[in-house]
């Protein structure tokens, strides 16, 4: 029953829901299909640089900055190794560093919108857009199965090391018997308990969900659904070879 609770979720900054999933589709199509043009660079780095706010701004600077680092150092490698790296290593630096400058952003993303939305607010933004059953109820169960593995992982990891069993000293035989396959484990007994806390409290019924939780839009909401409106009619206008700056 616990699993499917709706909890506090620590936050300095409140958005609604909708439009996270907004943000979420605009970083994602902005980052990956690209553009040319002035005004169409300035939109795909606000793009690029949101989400790291919004993490940061939410109280988890460590991500935010882990994140970010991540993309900086992909985009460094791919600046200065790649010139004087030839043969089947360039190709491979070039596409590890390509996937990871696009979709870091998304993943910053989708990581902001998992760890400041509970269950509830969820599935209440779900109904107001009267979204299916079929699509609200394993979205809903996903909002609680990655947290609670995330949970189990450390769990497993804080055993290992008690074990004095590291990534660094384990070979790679004892790193799965250790680490994957109690990851593995925990991942099916999290989906099972999913499902059984989810029909528990009602999920799918035929009758009108009631909700505590305060949902709306505010003065952020409609900062942000403006800016991802601007860049996504900035990348219409350059798909459709319009001149944009």
């Amino acid at each position: 029953m616990e699993l499917l609770q709706t909890g506090a979720v620590e936050r300095t900054v409140r958005l609604d829901p909708r439009t996270k999933l907004v943000l979420l589709v605009s970083v994602s199509t902005v980052l990956l299909i690209g553009g040319n043009g002035t005004i169409m660079d300035a939109a795909r780095t606000i793009m690029l640089l949101a989400p790291f706010g919004l993490l940061a701004v939410s109280g988890r600077r460590g991500a935010a900055a882990a994140l970010l680092a991540a993309y900086a150092g992909a985009q460094a490698l791919s600046a200065l190794v790649v010139p004087n790296v030839d043969g089947p290593l360039n190709f491979l630096i070039v596409a590890s560093c390509m996937i990871a400058a696009r979709f870091l952003p998304t993943i910053a993303t989708a990581y902001f919108v998992f760890a400041t939305t509970t269950v509830s607010e969820f599935m209440a933004a779900a109904e107001r857009v009267h979204a299916p059953q079929w699509l609200v109820i394993p979205l809903s169960v996903l909002f609680r199965f990655f947290p609670t593995l995330g949970v189990e992982a450390r769990a497993i990891g804080s055993a290992m090391r008690m074990r004095g069993l590291r990534v660094g000293s384990a070979g790679p035989v004892k790193l799965v018997e250790c680490r994957l396959v109690p990851l593995i484990t925990c991942a099916v007994q999290i989906g099972e308990d999913l499902s059984a806390a989810s029909l528990t409290r009602g999920l799918g019924a035929p009758v009108r969900r009631t909700n505590v939780c305060e949902i709306g839009f505010g003065p952020a909401d409609a900062a942000v659904l403006a800016t991802c409106a601007a860049c996504l009619a900035v990348l219409a206008a350059s798909s459709l070879g319009w001149t944009v700056g």
